[in-house]
């Protein structure tokens, strides 16, 4: 019987959260170990966007079918997210990009990443307003400092909603790109809540399948940027399975 992907199959990476993205790196990045910045600055927004149908189905191979295909899907235009598919079920699919991660990863900036995610309704109530705003202001070139402030000053004038119970984030795409690390990808869904520490759900405990992440910032050192953002832990679930049914491979140390 071919063994489940759990946090034991990964252990040596760390977790990237993007969108509702994780991402998986090397640990020495997730400390801020590595000296080099792969990529400096914003690329030219061209870079960051697909073609229309590509992206639609990219967004909706982040779940299976039978969720995806009543979905809600959006694709990244040049004003930001916009709605290309209106779906039935309240799930929403979008494929994130790079800087809708940490504020301080080192590939924040990077083109390459194409994180499919498909989020049920209670994580795209809270997640998207989120996703729309930081989109828009990358797309008009505005800072990762500018996006940060205006983020904590939408959430002080309660213009972004709170995080609501049992949200959660399909991202099983045999098609995503979530990394230059390790081998760029691996399925998983994620869960997202208001805990402060991963050890509440075991998150990182020798043999446990769950991993956690900040959803802000990655390092500690950074915990000053954050204050005025509502403390929110993402937890992944590595799965064995990709969206289309297919085996995903194992991911060793």
């Amino acid at each position: 019987m071919r063994k489940k992907i759990s946090a034991i199959a990964i252990k040596g990476f760390a977790v990237f959260v993007v969108l509702g993205t994780v991402y998986l790196g090397t640990a020495n990045q997730a400390m801020g170990q590595d000296a080099a910045t792969p990529y400096p600055k914003m690329a030219p927004v061209d870079q960051y966007l697909m073609e229309r149908n590509a992206e639609i189905q990219l967004a909706r191979s982040a779940a299976p079918d039978s969720i995806s295909s009543a979905a809600t899907v959006l694709v990244l235009g040049r004003q930001g997210y916009e709605t290309a598919v209106e779906g039935k079920n309240g799930f929403v699919c979008m494929v994130g990009r790079a800087w809708m991660g940490m504020f301080d990863w080192p590939e924040f900036w990077s083109p390459k990443v194409r994180a499919a995610d498909c989020l049920n309704p209670q994580a795209a109530r809270w997640v998207l307003p989120i996703a729309y705003l930081r989109a828009r202001m990358v797309m008009a070139g505005r800072s990762k400092a500018e996006i940060v402030s205006a983020l904590k000053s939408a959430f002080d004038n309660k213009q972004l909603p709170n995080l609501e119970g049992g949200a959660m984030d399909y991202m099983m795409s045999k098609s995503a790109y979530l990394t230059d690390q390790g081998d760029h990808n691996v399925p998983h869904v994620m869960f997202y809540t208001a805990l402060e520490d991963g050890k509440d759900w075991g998150a990182g405990a020798s043999g446990s399948p769950v991993l956690a992440a900040p959803y802000w910032f990655l390092s500690s050192e950074q915990a000053s940027q954050a204050k005025g953002l509502p403390p929110i832990l993402v937890f992944l679930v590595g799965v064995g399975n990709w969206s289309d049914g297919t085996p995903a491979p194992m991911h060793h140390e």
